[in-house]
């Protein structure tokens, strides 16, 4: 999400945050620290400076105290909407943790103007590609990006909550959003593995009653003690015009931006004075430990300390301290926990910088048979080592490399337009300066050895922490029942409509251009196909190597090599070790990541410009030249065996993966996750993964996708200096058929004490050169595709069972997998069962409406320039073509496409493709709980599985 790298559980979303493929995580794989290489306090090379981004930006205010910022950016037909309250759990007294998080859901059920639940419609309606709200400990932000020709719309939609949401806020959608809060704290806390443990950490670190003691989520307790007088009066003290600041960058007209944000934000009454947060962080004087037991499989160590605040003096050095210790394959902490001992399964660091102070904390995931204490101790012995001597000369510019080239790749990744969009309000919001961001990068330039060193020596001391263990027992979850909202014996009265013009939608605006890009095209003498969209607002280069090589073409008795050998890639080549690969990628501030999905496996390259040409020297090496060395491939080995035995602790991948096996079955390569099995790694050898690489390594199967600040004729420099001499034609892998579809039934797999049921229910889908396919995606999109589609409504929104429902056709080279997917709690797994079922059939029998299919067609349709908003998506678009023989104009030709869909086509895909007959449900849950009530749906024979998807007897 925003600022920190690993925000999953700290800040919260409105919208469904569902993974459609659960996978374990990679681990990354460092060495042993060079200890004898340190360096004098202050003579620590400085990076070679980067050209700073130049973001002509325009500030000023409403008379009504908002804060206005305009950026005029005329490269695609897309605007970004960003507007950012100053509230947060920051501002939240004792007994109404949550608060904020949960406004932050009731700011998308309606306005006096804006019919419930219409929110999302509209803007899936209109084409938005990025809808959201996140709630972070110092804030609550809001946005969408759209097309440009839609910017009154989003005006309309914002002020209208902004201004009029008192109006219909009444007892039935507090109780609803409740719930929902209710689920996602089930969801993301209780229901993920270590949740709670991490939860812990910010227990022990802050007292209670400070701000930050509870989770941004709240507690059960107080989000189900909320009153709805309680919420009116947290709405008009920090939503009003004088605590928010609103951001519009894009395709834009300044003159009439500002006009359109006068006509709809200048009439709503400045609010209260808004206090500032005013609790005070205790320090801490002693170390405190505690360990709390989980449903995992490895012990798992937090360790946390209280750390500068955001921005202030020694803010920048953490977050170098913490890039040099826990930050990748080059960090101190990989080297020796995870490369070297090999006793961590996983290690990081993080500076998560905030206003009342800022937690600086390491995590490591223990290997099997390694007890935390080991961890502890190893990790102790690292920071003792780097408080006394400081970080190396060559740490030291790698750790300011990497940050400065994140933060100027972060104004694309995340988000295009809204990045940036985003990046300045977080300015705004800390500094009122939108314009900071060479200032900030120059608190990184700037930072010597000795501040560093000083830095660490001052606050990471052993009796100022909080060491966490997590360890596998019994997970403890202070979860209440649901009241009994008592409806109010009166109806409010209907407030008088104060701007009755506001109840008229603003129409479209004149449709700029809409031309998607076109990618050149050339082939290299030895085959190898070469793709460039140029993009040149900012000096980024984003490559992908792409190889028909995925886990369709794996060895049947052999799930998994296709990603295994990905995984190998940056293990070591023939002259680089595997440090020395990730030393190399973090001087330049480059990134490169390999791995290998259903139909492909890819190399994922991202530099910033003035780099390029080392990192192609790189992503050359490692694709072309690995080394396959018979130590790296043990160590993996046993990473990638932990990964597949952590996957007992994730109700969400167990459920992808049991699925998977249960319809495809154990003959067929999509029967399995990509991550393989544990008897099948057992079995790879050197010469598995080297023959693999051979044959299906070559630069006839291959295509390099390049988008960004690059001309072709430098392209084809670097694609003949680099791949020129690579040969081979090669051969695609035959897709095999999937098996028909049986009879309905349903799968349980038992996770005792579950507080959620994970749920799928689907069968085998199409594939992606289906003639059908562009109807489905229509059909799917109305079904489950997206946030206000039928599934999602009906589950979260109406009867409150989930933080989030999806349905998706993951159409494959072969034909894929089709399945809802949602996480409900336990007590309503029947009757969400049930409703998914119902909307599956109705939709199968009697189609979309016609506004449905309006809101489809547009929202996809509409949506699609975000393909190439910023280089990386760019890069994995035109990725699609190579793998999915399509013809280089389909983007550009793909909207007629859509707009042609007619509602017989779609009724004819739903009749064709949606056999609820046929479906199978895997509920990953508490089978004493859930099985009951399953067997009087009567939906089939109900069997159950084991935590790898295979059939047990009855008695087991």
């Amino acid at each position: 999400m925003l600022n920190a790298p690993k925000r999953l559980l700290l800040q919260l979303s409105a919208a469904l945050l569902i993974a459609f493929v659960p996978a374990a995580a990679q681990t990354a794989t460092p060495t042993p620290a060079k200890k004898a290489a340190q360096t004098s306090a202050n003579t620590a090379a400085k990076p070679a400076a980067s050209a700073v981004p130049k973001i002509p930006f325009e500030k000023y205010k409403l008379k009504n105290g908002l804060e206005v910022i305009l950026v005029e950016d005329r490269r695609l037909p897309m605007v970004a909407v960003n507007l950012w309250y100053h509230v947060g759990p920051a501002n939240e007294r004792a007994g109404r943790t949550g608060f904020a998080h949960l406004f932050e859901h009731m700011m998308f059920q309606g306005s006096q103007h804006v019919g419930d639940d219409e929110h999302f419609k509209i803007l899936e309606g209109a084409g938005a590609s990025d809808i959201n709200g996140t709630t972070d400990f110092d804030r609550t932000n809001y946005f969408q990006t759209l097309p440009s020709n839609q910017l009154e719309l989003a005006l309309w939609l914002e002020s209208d909550r902004m201004g009029f949401l008192l109006e219909t806020l009444d007892h039935a959608k507090l109780a609803n959003q409740r719930d929902v809060v209710r689920n996602e704290r089930r969801q993301s806390v209780e229901n993920a593995p270590y949740g709670l443990v991490e939860e812990r950490m910010f227990q022990e670190l802050y007292p209670k009653g400070h701000p930050y003691h509870a989770y941004v989520i709240g507690s059960h307790a107080d989000l189900e003690a909320a009153q709805l007088a309680d919420v009116r009066e947290f709405f008009q003290q920090y939503y009003a015009p004088n605590n928010a600041s609103l951001a519009i960058v894009g395709d834009i007209d300044k003159a009439q931006a500002k006009q359109l944000v006068e006509k709809y934000f200048g009439s709503i009454k400045a609010g209260p004075p808004v206090p500032k947060p005013d609790a005070k962080t205790p320090p801490i004087t002693a170390e405190k430990k505690v360990t709390v037991t989980d449903q995992v499989e490895l012990p798992r160590v937090y360790m946390g300390w209280i750390s500068p605040q955001i921005y202030k003096p020694g803010d920048a050095e953490f977050d170098l301290i913490a890039k040099i210790l826990g930050g990748g394959k080059s960090s101190r902490l990989y080297k020796k926990l995870v490369y070297e001992k090999q006793i961590a399964q996983d290690v990081m660091a993080q500076q998560y910088s905030l206003i009342l102070g800022s937690t600086f904390y390491i995590q490591a995931t223990a290997k099997p048979g390694v007890t935390p204490e080991q961890l502890q101790a190893a990790i102790d012995e690292e920071i003792k080592f780097f408080r006394q001597n400081g970080p190396t000369a060559e740490e030291l510019t790698r750790a300011k490399n990497s940050i400065e080239s994140t933060i100027i790749r972060n104004l694309e990744t995340l988000g295009g337009f809204g990045g940036v969009a985003d990046r300045l309000n977080q300015y705004n919001h800390y500094l009122g300066d939108p314009g900071y961001l060479e200032k900030d990068l120059a608190r990184y330039r700037n930072a010597t050895a000795a501040a560093v060193k000083a830095a660490a020596a001052r606050d990471l001391r052993d009796n100022a922490r909080v060491i966490v263990y997590g360890v596998k027992g019994e997970k403890v979850i202070n979860d209440i029942p649901k009241s009994a909202d008592e409806a109010p014996k009166t109806a409010d009265a209907k407030p008088q409509d104060r701007e009755p013009w506001r109840a008229t939608q603003p129409k479209p605006g004149p449709s700029s251009k809409l031309t998607l890009p076109v990618p050149s095209q050339f082939k290299l003498e030895n085959g190898l196909t070469v793709y460039l969209v140029p993009q040149t607002k900012l000096p980024i280069v984003a490559a992908n190597l792409v190889v028909l090589a995925g886990s369709e073409a794996n060895p049947i008795d052999k799930p998994g090599l296709a990603n295994f050998t990905a995984d190998m890639l940056d293990e070591g080549t023939q002259k680089r070790s595997t440090l020395q690969i990730a030393e190399d990628l973090d001087q330049i501030g480059a990134t490169l990541g390999t791995a290998a999905t259903a139909d492909n496996a890819s190399l994922t390259l991202r530099t910033l410009k003035k780099n390029v040409n080392e990192a192609f020297a790189i992503l050359a090496d490692v694709a072309l030249n690995p080394a396959f060395a018979e130590k790296e491939l043990d160590r993996v080995r046993k990473t990638r065996l932990t990964q597949i035995l952590q996957q007992k602790d994730n109700p969400n991948a167990l459920a992808s993966k049991v699925f998977y096996r249960t319809i495809f079955g154990d003959k067929h390569p999509y029967g399995f996750i990509d991550l393989g099995t544990e008897a099948a790694t057992q079995r790879v050898t050197r010469a598995d993964l080297s023959g693999f690489w051979s044959k299906s390594y070559v630069p006839g199967n291959s295509a390099l996708v390049v988008a960004g600040d690059i001309t072709e004729a430098e392209v084809r420099e670097l694609a003949t200096k680099y791949f020129g001499a690579w040969k081979g034609s090669g051969a695609t892998a035959r897709l095999p058929e999937a098996p028909a579809a049986g009879g309905r039934k349903i799968v349980l797999v038992d996770k005792p004490a579950s507080p959620q049921t994970q749920l799928r229910v689907g069968m085998p889908g199409i594939a992606r050169a289906n003639p059908d396919y562009t109807a489905v995606d229509v059909m799917n999109t109305t079904l489950g595709g997206l946030f206000s589609s039928r599934i999602n409504m009906n589950l979260r929104e109406k009867n409150g069972y989930t933080y989030g429902a999806f349905s998706r056709f993951f159409a494959r080279r072969g034909q894929g997998p089709f399945f809802v997917g949602t996480g409900v709690r336990t007590d309503v797994t029947a009757p969400a069962l049930k409703e998914i079922f119902s909307e599956i059939d109705k939709l199968a029998a009697e189609g979309v409406t016609p506004a449905e299919l309006v809101i489809a067609k547009d929202s996809i349709a509409r949506s699609l320039p975000g393909n190439f908003e910023t280089n990386p998506a760019a890069a994995g678009s035109i990725s699609e073509l190579f793998v999915y023989s399509l013809p280089l104009d389909y983007y550009r030709t793909l909207p007629d496409k859509i707009q042609a869909i007619t509602a017989e086509q779609v009724k004819a895909a739903a009749a064709k493709y949606l056999k609820s007959g046929s479906m199978v449900v895997v509920a990953v849950g508490d089978k004493a709980k859930i099985q009951p009530e399953l067997e009087k749906l009567n939906l089939g024979p109900i069997e159950q599985r084991d935590l790898e998807g295979a059939p047990l007897s009855p008695k087991q």
